[in-house]
C-alpha cells in the first residue's frame, strides 16, 4: 500500500514546491580537470623557482619595446612639427592653390629713345590666348572648338602644347599671340565651354621707325628651352618674351622690369569666382641712346637707294658717342617676331648682300688707303720721314724681282708728305713701309685701336687683323717677306678692319691722339624718371707726344677733300663754310687676270672692290667723325664720300638751327660750286694748273705680290 502511495507523495511534493525541479540556466557545469586539481590541492602554496637569465631576457624585451615605442612617437611628433611648423606656410599656400589661381602679369618693357628724346621703340597692349593646364585634359570636342575659334590647325595647337612638356603645370601654354578684337569676342562668348582658356594682355613692341637701326636695336622672341635652362628660373618661365639680338638682348636686365601677379579664386570647375588682391608689375627702365634718328635715317636711306651692302658710322670725335650705326641691308624685324619661318630664314642665308651679318662689327675688310694715315703717322713718329720728305713716284716701284704699281699709272712725280696723303700716292707709302718694317707699323696700328675689339656694345664683334712677323710665323710657319710689308703699308695684304675700328682710328687722328671707348647708351632711367646709370667718356689709350704729327696728317686729309687733286672731293659740304678732312680707300677683293682691263660695270658684283671713306669735321676743331664702307662699291671717292657728305650736312644744319635758328636758304639748297669752301693758299700745296692725267675719283690698289694676299 505504501509502495503505491509513493508516487502520489512525490507528485504532491512537486506541487508544493514547483520551482524545486526547474534547472537553472547559469548552473555551473562539472569541470573534471579543474575538480581533479582541487582534490589534489592540499592547501599549501608552492613557489616555483625561476632562472635569473630568463628574467633578464624579459627585461631586455620590455626595454626594446619601450625604445621602439618612444622612437615611433618621436618620428610622429617630428613629422607633425615639420609639416605644421616648418612647412606650414608652404602647405597653406598649396592648399590655397587648390582654390586660388595665380596669373602672372607681364611688365611693360622699357622704352628706347634717341639722343633728343624721340621714341624709337615703345609698347602697345597685345592680346594672347593661353591655356591653363593644371588639371585640365585635352579632348576632341575641346580641340575642335578651339581650332574653329583661333583658325589654327589642331596639329599647330598640339605642337605648342608639346613644347611645354617638362614645364610646371601651373605655367600656361600660349596658343596664339596678338589676336584680333573679333577673336577676343568669340573667346569671351564661349567662356562657359572653355573655362581653362584665358586672354592674356601683354605689352608688344612698337618700332616707330620700322627697321631703323635693326642690327643695333635687335628684336624679341619667346624664350627657348635651352635659354630657360641657363637663366634664373625665378625671373623667367616658358613662354616669356626676351631679347634675342641687339640691345633688346644685351640690355634685357634693364628693359624687362618685374612681373606682377593677379590672384583669382576659382571653383571646382575652374571658373573664376572672385578677384583677390595682387601686385602690379614694375615697368622696365627706359634707355636713352646716343643715336641721332635723323642721321641714322639718312645713312640707311642712302645705302638703300642703290641696294648697297655695307656700313655707316658717325660718332663724336671727343667723347666716343655713336651718332649713327647703320648696317646694310637692314633686317626686317617683323619677320622675327613670333619666330621666323624656314622660308624667310633660307632667303636671308642665300641673299648675296648678307643681311644677317652686322657689317659694323662683324664685317672685316682690308682698310685700304684709309690705313695710309697710320703709316704716315708712324713714319713721322719714328723719324723715317719728315714733313718735308719728298719721294718720286713714277707709277711703280721695283722691289726685288717684283713691280709694285701706284694707282695712278703715269705716277705723281715728286710727292711731298701732305700731297701723298691727299692724292693717296701708293709709291710714297711703299717707301715709308720699307723704312718702318712690319712690326713697328703694327705697333702704331694697335695704338689706333686696330687689331683688337673696340668694346662697343654690340654682339660678336670681330677684332680684325694687324699682321706681324711673329704672327705669320705662328700662323703659317713661314718667315715674313719684306715685299709683304709694302702691301700692308697701304692697307692691303693681311690687314683687316671693321668699319667701327676705322671710325675709331679716324677719331684718334681728329681729336689729337685720344682713343675713347665707343658708347651707344647715354643713360638709363627707372620708372620714376631717376637716372640709374649714365654715360661718361672712357679713355682707352692716348698717343702722347704726337700732337704735331697728327696735325700734319689732318692737314693732308683736309687736302684730300678740298684740293683740286684730292681723292675725296665729293665729301665737301655746304653747311656754313664747314671744312671737311677725309681719306678715301679702295679695298681689293680678289685679283683675277680675266677681269683686268674690263670696264667696271662688266666686272661681276662679288669681284668688285670695296669702297671706303672716312672723315672728320670741322677741320679746325673736329667734333664729328663719319666712316662709310660700300661693299663692292669700287671707289671710295665716288661711292662712299657723297654719303658721308649728306650726313655731315644734316648734322651741322641741325646744330646751327639749335644755336641760332633756321639755316640760311643757300646753305640747304644742295651742293653747288658757289657754296663750296675756298681754302686759303697756306692750306693746300701749289699744284700744276694742268688737269691730272688720271683722275679716277678714288684709290686703285696695286696688284698683290704675294699669293697669301689675294
Amino acid at each position: 500500500m505504501a509502495q503505491r502511495l509513493e508516487p502520489v507523495v512525490k507528485i504532491e511534493n512537486s506541487l508544493n514546491n514547483p520551482m524545486k525541479n526547474i534547472k537553472k540556466p547559469n548552473r555551473k557545469r562539472p569541470e573534471p580537470l579543474l575538480d581533479a586539481e582541487r582534490r589534489k590541492d592540499t592547501g599549501v602554496t608552492k613557489l616555483t623557482h625561476r632562472d635569473d637569465g630568463d628574467l633578464s631576457g624579459y627585461k631586455k624585451k620590455a626595454l626594446y619595446a619601450l625604445v621602439v615605442l618612444i622612437f615611433f612617437f618621436a618620428v610622429v611628433v617630428t613629422r607633425l612639427w615639420y609639416l605644421q611648423v616648418q612647412q606650414g606656410e608652404y602647405y597653406s599656400e598649396l592648399a590655397d592653390s587648390n582654390r586660388v589661381r595665380s596669373i602672372e602679369i607681364a611688365a611693360p618693357r622699357g622704352n628706347i629713345y634717341d639722343r633728343k628724346g624721340r621714341e624709337i621703340v615703345t609698347n602697345r597692349p597685345s592680346f594672347n590666348v593661353v591655356w591653363i593646364r593644371e588639371n585640365n585634359k585635352i579632348n576632341d570636342e575641346w580641340l575642335k572648338s578651339l581650332t574653329k575659334i583661333l583658325g589654327q590647325d589642331a596639329s599647330t595647337i598640339l605642337e605648342k602644347i608639346r613644347k611645354m612638356t617638362g614645364v610646371p603645370g601651373h605655367v600656361p601654354v600660349r596658343l596664339a599671340e596678338d589676336i584680333s578684337w573679333e577673336t577676343v569676342a568669340r573667346i569671351e562668348n564661349n567662356r562657359m565651354y572653355l573655362p581653362e582658356i584665358k586672354i592674356e594682355v601683354v605689352p608688344l613692341r612698337i618700332y616707330h621707325y620700322g627697321n631703323l637701326a635693326s642690327h643695333l636695336i635687335g628684336y624679341m622672341g619667346e624664350i627657348s628651352k635651352a635659354e630657360l635652362d641657363k637663366v634664373d628660373q625665378r625671373l623667367y618661365r616658358g613662354g616669356d618674351l626676351v631679347g634675342k639680338m641687339g640691345l633688346e638682348r644685351l640690355r634685357d636686365s634693364d628693359l624687362r622690369g618685374e612681373k606682377g601677379h593677379d590672384y583669382m579664386e576659382v571653383n571646382a570647375l575652374g571658373f573664376e569666382q572672385k578677384n583677390l588682391k595682387g601686385d602690379e608689375p614694375l615697368p622696365g627702365r627706359d634707355l636713352h641712346l646716343t643715336l641721332d634718328v635723323e642721321l641714322q635715317k639718312i645713312a640707311e636711306e642712302e645705302m638703300a637707294l642703290g641696294n648697297r651692302a655695307g656700313a655707316v658710322v658717325a660718332m663724336e670725335a671727343n667723347t666716343g658717342r655713336m651718332l649713327a650705326l647703320a648696317s646694310a641691308p637692314t633686317l626686317h624685324l617683323d619677320e622675327f617676331v613670333g619666330g621666323i619661318s624656314q622660308k624667310d630664314w633660307q632667303g636671308m642665308l642665300s641673299n648675296p648682300l648678307h643681311p644677317l651679318v652686322n657689317k659694323l662689327v662683324q664685317g672685316q675688310y682690308p682698310p685700304a688707303s684709309t690705313y695710309k694715315t697710320v703709316t704716315a703717322l708712324a713714319g713721322l713718329a719714328e723719324g723715317v720721314i719728315t714733313p718735308d720728305t719728298t719721294i718720286h713716284c713714277g707709277g711703280s716701284l721695283q722691289f726685288g724681282n717684283r713691280v709694285y704699281r701706284c694707282w695712278k699709272k703715269g705716277g705723281h712725280g715728286a710727292v711731298s708728305f701732305k700731297r701723298a696723303v691727299a692724292e693717296s700716292c701708293d709709291v710714297y707709302f711703299y717707301q715709308v713701309g720699307i723704312r718702318l718694317g712690319v712690326d713697328r707699323l703694327a705697333r702704331y696700328a694697335n695704338l689706333f685701336g686696330l687689331g683688337s675689339t673696340t668694346g662697343i656694345e654690340m654682339e660678336h664683334e670681330k677684332p680684325g687683323l694687324i699682321p706681324t712677323s711673329e704672327w705669320k710665323k705662328k700662323r703659317y710657319g713661314k718667315p715674313w717677306q719684306e715685299g709683304e710689308t709694302l702691301s700692308v703699308a697701304i692697307g692691303q695684304g693681311f690687314d683687316l678692319a671693321t668699319p667701327v675700328q676705322v671710325a675709331v682710328m679716324t677719331m684718334v687722328i681728329a681729336n689729337g691722339g685720344t682713343r675713347y671707348k665707343p658708347a651707344i647708351v647715354e643713360k638709363a632711367l627707372d620708372p620714376d624718371g631717376k637716372v640709374v646709370n649714365s654715360f661718361s667718356p672712357e679713355v682707352l689709350s692716348r698717343l702722347s707726344g704726337q700732337g704735331k704729327n697728327l696735325k700734319l696728317v689732318r692737314e693732308g686729309m683736309v687736302e684730300a677733300v678740298n684740293s683740286r687733286r684730292g681723292t675725296g672731293r665729293e665729301a665737301q659740304i655746304d653747311s656754313q663754310g664747314i671744312i671737311v678732312g677725309g681719306k678715301t680707300g679702295t679695298a681689293q677683293v680678289v685679283r683675277l687676270a680675266q677681269y683686268k682691263g674690263l670696264k667696271e660695270a662688266n666686272i661681276p658684283y662679288e669681284y668688285r672692290d670695296h669702297a671706303w671713306f672716312t672723315c672728320f669735321a670741322p677741320a679746325a676743331n673736329p667734333e664729328i667723325v663719319v666712316t662709310v664702307l660700300v661693299e663692292h662699291g669700287l671707289h671710295g671717292g665716288s661711292a662712299s664720300a657723297p654719303i658721308a657728305a649728306k650726313i655731315l650736312n644734316r648734322y651741322f644744319e641741325d646744330k646751327f638751327k639749335e644755336q641760332q635758328g633756321p639755316v640760311p636758304e643757300k646753305a640747304t639748297t644742295g651742293k653747288s660750286p658757289g657754296n663750296r669752301v675756298l681754302l686759303t693758299p697756306d692750306m693746300i700745296e701749289e699744284a700744276d694748273d694742268s688737269p691730272p692725267d688720271d683722275d679716277t675719283g678714288g684709290d686703285i690698289p696695286p696688284p698683290q705680290p704675294d699669293e697669301a694676299q689675294q
